[in-house]
């Protein structure tokens, strides 16, 4: 029988990522609508219709890896993968706000490079904890690999 404490911290781990991704999107949301559809895209441009559910799965990919993470043996590996988990949801969080809310293309380019790389490593260190956690973060991998180009096309056209 599954416990209400690993009941609740499941629904913490799916939820924090979530949160996170839905503060950024809500607050963010009038400069996809205003600003954004002014831009020059390019022609591997997604319809915007695409982005949530994409984000919706990507975050709750997120959810269940720290899951994983968090209930694994606690120890110096553990706690450097929390690490990096923090610090590339961090840096997720800031690229919404960067790109829609102060339109810095430049600067939200040079924040999904880190975001990439530190998913990279993120991935490395969870693999060391709990390689299935790891692999669930490669759709994110591939997906950032995809929106990083898709700014930097963005950036070199406007």
């Amino acid at each position: 029988m599954i416990s209400i404490r690993t009941i609740t911290a499941l629904f913490i781990c799916l939820l924090l990522p979530l949160a996170i991704g839905g503060i950024s999107g809500y607050a963010t949301a009038s400069g996809i609508h205003d600003w954004y559809i002014t831009l020059h895209k390019p022609s591997f441009n997604p319809p915007n219709y695409l982005f949530g559910p994409v984000w919706t799965l990507l975050y709750l990919l997120m959810g269940v890896s720290l899951f994983i993470i968090w209930r694994s043996n606690q120890g110096r590996k553990r706690n450097e993968a929390l690490k990096i988990f923090a610090i590339q949801i961090t840096f997720n969080f800031l690229w919404s706000f960067l790109f829609f809310r102060f339109n810095l293309v430049g600067v939200a380019f040079m924040d999904i490079l880190v975001i990439w790389f530190s998913i990279v490593l993120m991935i490395f260190i969870f693999r060391r904890v709990n390689k299935i956690a790891a692999y669930l973060q490669i759709p994110y991998l591939l997906w950032v690999t995809y929106a990083t180009t898709l700014n930097g096309a963005i950036w070199l056209l406007n």
